[in-house]
């Protein structure tokens, strides 16, 4: 897959092999959103197919597929105006750096250390790493990673979501025989936390 990948985007062997390496860490990541809607398909006894279809659309949303878009636009924003003015700019503001931290990682997201292990961030991308570093004590998560890679290499916007949908999608299929083997359904429950009936006051 990732010779095909490569070759369509005209990347040399090295190129070639980060995507094989991102395609391999972004496989399988627990029960994250769109893994977990794989699971809840499978549980309902859903093609695999299906399953797939459902992580995809999960995927799909800015704050987990579409993550390294606002990445690739924090780039910009400080080439144009400074690694440190942005990463201060955006502090200030209480908003969260775009590509730094995950909550599962605190000492650092071990996916994105192997990925930029194997090629030498230049630029902004090593400007807003130490700038993050120095201001707020963070480190790159793998999003950050992945649009480092796409800016190394030149390779279009839409390139990070096909990445990463192409690698989880095999963790979601895997996920989902495991969960149709089961045979049981998933069905989380919920509890009723708004006025009792009868006691809403009318205007």
């Amino acid at each position: 897959i990732h010779e095909r990948l490569g070759k369509a985007w005209g990347l040399d062997r090295h190129g070639a092999d980060l995507v094989r390496r991102a395609l391999v860490l972004l496989m399988d990541h627990e029960l994250n959103a769109s893994t977990f809607s794989a699971r809840v398909a499978a549980s309902t006894g859903a093609s695999l197919s299906a399953c797939a279809l459902a992580g995809l659309s999960t995927l799909s949303g800015p704050l987990h597929g579409g993550a390294v878009a606002g990445v690739l636009a924090f780039l910009v924003e400080a080439a144009a105006r400074g690694a440190e003015g942005a990463v201060r700019a955006r502090l200030d503001e209480g908003r969260a750096l775009p590509g730094f931290g995950h909550p599962l990682y605190p000492g650092g997201d071990p996916r994105a250390k192997e990925l930029m292990s194997r090629f030498q961030p230049t630029g902004t991308i090593s400007a807003v790493e130490a700038a993050a570093a120095q201001e707020a004590g963070q480190a790159p998560n793998v999003d950050f990673a992945i649009a480092a890679m796409m800016q190394r290499f030149a390779l279009p916007a839409d390139v990070a979501f096909t990445i990463f949908a192409i690698g989880r999608c095999i963790g979601w299929l895997g996920h989902a025989m495991e969960q149709i083997e089961t045979g049981s359904l998933i069905r989380p429950r919920a509890r009723y936390s708004g006025p009792m009936p009868g006691t809403a006051r009318h205007a």
